[in-house]
């Protein structure tokens, strides 16, 4: 056994738990990813004896997920796992593994569809793949010709990054008379649910109006009478819905990249009034047609924020969704 493998048994009889995680650091740099596991197992084990040594374990699988080969990465990609990690264990791995690394050594279940559609949003085309669970994520396993290249997260031993799609030119402009607001529950839910972990799990709220009109009126039906607007391609504004959903905000659990390009899907389709499951071809034209406007309200300067409006005429309806989350000011406000 190493010396650091030794450290590992010394550092839990202490309850180290900051001993433990420079131990992860360390083992990592070595490349003993067994005994990253052993250090894992042992300080789970340790929560039988009272001994609340799991961030060590949490960041031990966060480290085999993110660097590890596949045979030490795979196995943590598991429902449920990296709870309090950065970012969904599916995705950590699936950001530096392709799904040939991966792919024989994730057990069956959601997390490996979930992994296998994150190698899906880096590029891979998995449609020839019959292992994948296609109930999981029921959208097709290679990106469509109309749909963005999702900002892909950036996972390091210590943070990450999630870039934003790239926002348009925008001018200030007034606004019309607002919008008679259109009761459609369905459609408002799938819009909500793209950032409803920013209301439910942290400080932020969303808003969303249907509104008969244009997309300026239905901005004018949540009280502005002046806001700052730019025309949005549809393939943008897809890749805005994607990044929002699979942010979990300033402090709700992130859902990942997944999880967010299926939400995406989900708003489109139900904007444009089509039945799930959604042919793509179909759902690509639809949101041809759709005129999309991302939009800043005055209050907005820094956070989190999903501001988007739109007018569909295939439905005669007019949308928009206002979304914002922001640190605490002590913890500062970067977004995320």
């Amino acid at each position: 056994m190493s010396g650091l493998r030794d450290a590992v048994a010394e550092a839990v009889g202490r309850a180290d738990l900051d001993g433990l995680v420079r131990l992860v650091h360390g083992l990592c740099l070595e490349r003993d990813w067994e005994g990253v596991v052993l250090l894992r197992d042992r300080a789970r084990a340790a929560l039988e004896r009272g001994l609340q040594l799991w961030p060590a374990a949490e960041y031990a699988e966060y480290r085999l997920a993110l660097e590890a080969p596949g045979p030490f990465a795979g196995p943590v990609v598991v429902e449920g796992a990296g709870r309090f990690a950065l970012g969904p264990l599916w995705e950590v791995a699936a950001s530096g593994h392709s799904w040939a690394e991966l792919s024989g050594h994730i057990r069956a279940g959601p997390a490996r569809s979930l992994a296998a559609h994150e190698r899906v949003l880096r590029g891979e085309d998995l449609t020839g793949d019959t292992t994948i669970d296609r109930g999981v994520v029921d959208i097709p396993l290679v990106l469509q010709g109309w749909e963005p290249r999702y900002p892909a997260a950036v996972f390091h031993p210590d943070k990450a990054d999630f870039p934003s799609p790239s926002q348009p030119v925008l001018r200030t402009r007034p606004l019309p008379a607002a919008g008679r607001q259109v009761e459609d529950g369905e459609t408002s839910e799938a819009l909500i649910d793209l950032a409803r972990p920013w209301a439910e799990q942290s400080n932020g709220r969303v808003q969303v109006v249907l509104a008969e009109g244009g997309a300026d009126a239905a901005i004018a039906a949540l009280g502005y009478t002046e806001v700052a607007a730019g025309e949005l391609e549809p393939s943008a504004a897809l890749a805005w819905m994607g990044w929002a959903a699979a942010s979990g905000g300033a402090y709700g659990r992130r859902r990942g990249a997944a999880t967010g390009r299926l939400a995406a899907w989900w708003a489109a389709a139900a904007l444009a009034g089509l039945d799930w499951p959604v042919n793509p071809g179909v759902l690509g034209e639809a949101l041809a047609t759709v005129r999309w406007l991302a939009w800043k309200p005055p209050e907005f300067t820094s956070g989190w924020g999903l501001h988007l409006a739109g007018e569909v005429p295939a439905e005669g309806l007019a949308f928009v969704v206002a979304a914002a989350d922001a640190r605490r000011e002590a913890d500062g406000a970067e977004a995320g």
